[in-house]
């Protein structure tokens, strides 16, 4: 996912003015996945909103400081969405590679069973019990990272109508326009 760009950077405005500018596009472009990232079934939005919250993350960061208070907490606020994000991705990336390796499995026991049985003229023999065994941890596991990620993402659900709630990107963006001495 590219970035959004960052307008009206000049390297002779005040450092807090462009980290504010900084900041609040990176907001806006976490805030920008929320419709689509609240879809269970939409992995890309969620896999780009943890990119999203990553950036802003490192934004705050490094200029926190010109935010007073809040720009601290905003970062824990990020690390926590962000490494649930990244738990449910773990899921969405080991799923497929499993799915793909019992095809593999498949393909390669099915011409295992078929050249064995060509070689002796006869029927197939049936799949070795090991082999089996296989099979079934195989989609144990893809049951297992199911299950985990409905957990994983009701918690990032939650997690998020708590940011939500508690009035995280209104609170920001007061951080932002207040600066180091006013902002709560």
């Amino acid at each position: 996912m590219k970035a959004k760009t960052v307008h009206g950077l000049h390297p002779e405005t005040a450092f807090s003015e462009n980290a504010t500018r900084i900041v609040r596009t990176r907001l806006a472009e976490l805030y920008s996945f929320a419709p689509a990232a609240l879809d269970p079934d939409r992995a890309d939005a969620l896999h780009d909103m943890r990119i999203a919250a990553k950036r802003l993350r490192y934004a705050l960061e490094l200029t926190s400081f010109c935010f007073g208070p809040y720009g601290a907490r905003a970062i824990r606020r990020l690390r926590e969405l962000q490494d649930i994000i990244g738990a449910i991705h773990d899921c969405d990336v080991l799923a497929p590679r499993v799915r793909a390796d019992i095809a593999t499995l498949r393909v390669q026991d099915a011409h295992v069973l078929a050249a064995a049985a060509m070689a002796d003229g006869g029927e197939p023999a049936s799949m070795p019990g090991a082999r089996r065994a296989t099979y079934g941890a195989l989609e144990a596991l893809l049951i297992d990272q199911q299950a985990r990620r409905e957990v994983l993402f009701a918690h990032f659900c939650k997690r998020w109508a708590d940011l939500e709630r508690s009035g995280f990107h209104e609170k920001l963006l007061a951080a932002l326009q207040q600066g180091p001495a006013d902002a709560a």
